[in-house]
């Protein structure tokens, strides 16, 4: 071991050749801690609570010897993701895993980007006093020992790309306690536990523990130290043991009083060995139990690490001295990383498995890092003071032979704490080398500063006499901007008359268009009255030609009137004369029984003249009515006069059919009648009587039918005459009237037809029951009559029933009619008292004005007067 600070080394004075070694060798370029530390500082305010152990993983490339046999890779990382993928199948089947670490380095990663990234944010807490811990764990071969130690052999000097974590945390400590100017002092141990055995490396040793091959040479750890190397199966060269690198930094803070403070940090490198299986290595007899003693150690730092992830209340730290050396950067208060490190060959696919749960569940422990507490200058220089009386004593004593010798492991520390002093001398001196490189090469920059000083100097020179040609055309452009702003103000001056006189223009063609739009509105009130006189002008002739049209209809319908009167006055007389002959037939019918067929015969002979009369009557009348009918319902009324004339014409020759068939039946029943005319003649006396009482009843309502529609033709003429005053353009609307008038006629002329035509079936019916009941009632001539009488009845009964059914829809149609006329009054009033106002006073007549013409002066005065007269205005 050793302690010496800087001024220990300068008051001593050696001048040591400095040795080869690459942690005393000067670099080029000094990197700031800053730079280096940022990931790692960005979590300093997480320091007072738990935290995870970093976990960072390296896959190694394939070996020339790999390549040559052309072994499958079965490892894949993801450096951007943080993700290494394991290829595997099983059953035939690709199955994956993928594993998440903090930080993860491909085949292609460099010595120098794996510290920056990871162990050198390690080595600024450490010098912030916290204690920290480096792991390089995995299987033989992978890359461990080049992890930590790499290349260190350099004839340069300076630290080679292939340096690994060892050299450049001791490089990365000296150059930033160099920077700050620190008082500091710096111990170093490297440890190696071989088969449960811990040996100093340092410490200088004759005969070297290696029981296997002595023709072997050792391998050189940190120039002068020992280590083992034996043949392999899995590498031809590899350690054997665990080692553990440890730097303690001390390093003097400045205070505010005269009491000065020390801060302590430490840092732990540790290389671990493989892990293998026994089998796969190779390994025989001594060998054998060498590799179990090593696996036994790694498997106790398993169990520490499964306990300490599931919190377990015994942490077996003492089974194992590894686990006793490591046990505070495990769960205590250090910061610990590992790098696990695997190979990406398919032979080694169990190992690199085993590696990566083993990483995997290490990302899991907690540590609660604390920094170590600071100490007292005065304290630990009284601990030195003592330490170095103890060692005078121990000199005296081996001088005058007086005591007790020095033990051989204490002969073996002070060697090597007087080795260590040897180096931490060169190590000044190349410092002080390394400063005067500094002290030439700010020189150099302080003469670069100067030439530059010069050219700005020439530059500002430059500078001031552009500046006074500027000023000089500043004043130039002074003055024309004078000049600019009088000719300015000239311009505004012209411009300021110019828009008096727009504006003055634009009031008076404001003025003129208000005329224009009062005389346009005078214009088309004025059009608007003319096209409202020819509209009257128009009505008017409609309603001369509607008032024409309504008087020839007036005579028409009492033409009409009087005609249907006589035609009920003759058919009444007719009636009379039927009656009394019947009457007279029948007093005579017991003397006069031979006369019977001759009676018949004239009856039959009146009858068909007298229906022949009436079916000529009432086709001139028809025809009478449809020459004076309207031109619109011509068609019409021509339609209902045919089927008026088919029915008679129907009718009348069901009645001579039926005439000349009981005019035989009365010849072939004569004889049988002659018994009952007695009793058939007061039968027939009385129903004579109710028939001509039924007649008159009729003639009477169809008096009464008559006055009702003179009446209502007076009332009409009058509204015609009322209305003739107020007609307006109704004709389409009566058009349109009429033909639904017309529509509502034929469907009651077309219900009457049918009604007739099933009273005439019902008729026939009942005259077909009758000849039935005559033929079979032959002898029994009483009761045909009764049957006779009978059937007259209900003839007589039916005749009313259709009469009555006849009146009503009569009743319906002139009910109809008369909403119809109350309609078209309605429509006819709205039409003509509101729409079509007879000559009525608009009052649109534009009013006599007088329209003001402006005069040429007035207009010649709204002109912009001439330039110059504006100039000499405005002088």
């Amino acid at each position: 071991m050793m302690s010496l600070t800087p001024d220990q080394f300068r008051k001593v004075g050696l001048g040591v050749t400095p040795s080869p070694s690459p942690f005393l060798t000067p670099r080029p370029e000094r990197r700031r801690p800053e730079s280096r530390g940022s990931d790692w500082n960005n979590n300093r305010h997480d320091r007072d609570k738990e935290v995870n152990v970093q976990v960072l993983l390296r896959c190694r490339p394939l070996s020339d010897e790999e390549q040559r046999t052309n072994i499958p890779k079965v490892i894949s990382c993801n450096e951007h993701k943080k993700e290494v993928t394991v290829l595997q199948s099983v059953a035939n089947k690709q199955v994956d895993r993928v594993f998440t670490f903090d930080k993860v380095f491909g085949p292609k990663a460099q010595q120098r980007s794996i510290y920056d990234q990871a162990i050198a944010p390690i080595v600024n807490e450490v010098l912030e006093g916290f204690n920290c811990t480096v792991f390089a764990y995995g299987q033989t071969g992978t890359g461990k020992t080049y992890t930590m130690e790499g290349g260190m052999r350099n004839k340069g000097g300076d630290l080679p790309a292939e340096a690994g974590v060892i050299p450049r945390a001791v490089r990365q400590i000296f150059d930033t306690l160099e920077a700050q100017n620190a008082d500091y002092s710096m111990k170093v141990t490297f440890l190696e536990l071989y088969n449960e055995e811990i040996t100093d490396l340092l410490a200088p040793e004759d005969t070297l523990r290696c029981t296997d091959d002595r023709q072997k040479k050792p391998i050189s750890l940190m120039e002068d130290g020992k280590g083992c190397v034996v043949v392999r199966g899995l590498e031809e060269e590899a350690v054997r043991s665990h080692s553990v690198f440890s730097i303690t930094v001390h390093v003097k803070e400045a205070s505010v009083g005269d009491e000065e403070l020390i801060k302590c940090g430490k840092l732990n490198l540790v290389d671990l060995a493989g892990s293998e299986n026994i089998s796969r290595s190779g390994a025989r007899e001594g060998r054998a139990r060498e590799a179990g003693e090593i696996n036994k150690s790694l498997l106790t730092l398993g169990r520490v690490i499964n306990a300490l992830v599931e919190r377990s209340a015994h942490i077996p730290y003492r089974d194992s001295k590894l686990t006793r050396l490591l046990r505070d950067s495990l769960g205590g208060k250090t910061k610990t990383c590992i790098i696990a490190t695997i190979s990406p060959s398919a032979h080694s696919l169990e190992e690199t498995l085993s590696t990566l749960d083993y990483a995997y569940r290490a990302k899991n422990i907690k540590n609660k890092p604390e920094a170590n507490q600071k100490m007292s200058k005065a304290v630990l220089l009284k601990d030195l003071y003592l330490e170095i009386e103890r060692m005078k004593e121990d000199v005296r004593a081996a001088r005058e032979k007086n005591g007790v010798y020095v033990p051989h492991d204490r002969f073996v520390q002070d060697e090597a704490e007087k080795k260590a002093r040897i180096e931490k001398i060169e190590q000044l001196e190349n410092d002080l080398n390394l400063t005067e490189n500094q002290v030439d090469r700010f020189r150099e920059l302080y003469l670069t500063e100067q030439e530059q000083k010069l050219d700005i100097e020439s530059e500002l020179r430059d500078c001031k006499l552009n500046l006074e040609k500027n000023s000089k055309e500043l004043v130039d452009l002074q003055e024309n901007h004078k000049v600019a702003i009088s000719t300015l103000k000239k311009k505004e001056f012209l411009i300021s008359r110019l828009l008096l006189s727009e504006n003055s223009l634009i009031a008076r063609a404001k003025e003129l268009r208000g005329d224009l739009q009062t005389a346009s509105e005078d214009i088309s009130s004025l059009f608007a009255k003319l096209v409202l006189a020819t509209a009257l002008l128009e009505a008017k002739e409609v309603i001369d030609h509607i008032q024409n049209l309504l008087d020839e209809q007036k005579q028409l319908v009492a033409v009409s009137a009087r005609q249907q009167e006589e035609g009920l006055k003759r058919s009444l007389a007719s009636s009379q004369v039927i009656s009394k002959a019947t009457v007279d037939f029948f007093n005579d019918l017991s003397c006069h029984a031979s006369k019977v067929m001759t009676a018949l015969q004239e009856s039959q002979v009146k009858k068909i003249h007298q229906l022949a009369d009436f079916e000529k009557m009432f086709k001139e009348e028809a025809a009478r009515e449809e020459k004076q009918a309207f031109e619109n319902i011509a068609e019409i009324l021509a339609a209902l006069t045919s089927r008026k004339t088919a029915m008679v014409s129907e009718i009348s020759r069901n009645i001579q059919d039926l005439t000349i068939q009981e005019a035989k039946r009365f010849q072939q029943e004569m004889y049988s009648m002659q018994q009952v005319s007695s009793d058939a003649k007061e039968e027939i006396s009385r129903y004579a009587e109710k028939a001509q009482m039924h007649f008159i009843e009729d003639t009477f309502s169809v008096a009464e039918s008559r006055v009702a529609m003179e009446n209502v033709h007076q009332e009409c003429s009058k509204r015609v005459d009322y209305s003739w005053k107020q007609w307006g353009n109704t004709q389409s609307y009566i058009n349109n009237f009429s033909k639904s008038s017309v529509v509502e006629i034929e469907s009651a002329v077309k219900e009457n037809i049918s009604e007739n035509h099933v009273a005439h079936e019902e008729f026939l019916s009942a005259s077909s029951a009758m000849d039935v009941d005559f033929d079979s009632r032959t002898c029994d001539v009483l009761s045909a009559v009764d049957d006779s009488l009978i059937r007259d009845q209900e003839s007589k009964k039916e005749m009313e029933s259709i009469t009555t059914l006849c009146l009503d829809q009569l009743k319906s149609i002139q009910e109809k009619h008369g909403q119809s006329i109350a309609y078209v009054r309605s429509e006819a009033e709205k039409y003509l008292t509101k729409d079509y106002l007879v000559d009525q006073h608009s009052g649109a007549t534009p009013r006599r004005r007088d329209i003001p013409v402006p005069s040429l002066a007035s207009i010649e005065e709204m002109r912009t007067p001439a330039l110059e007269n504006l100039k000499e205005e405005k002088k």
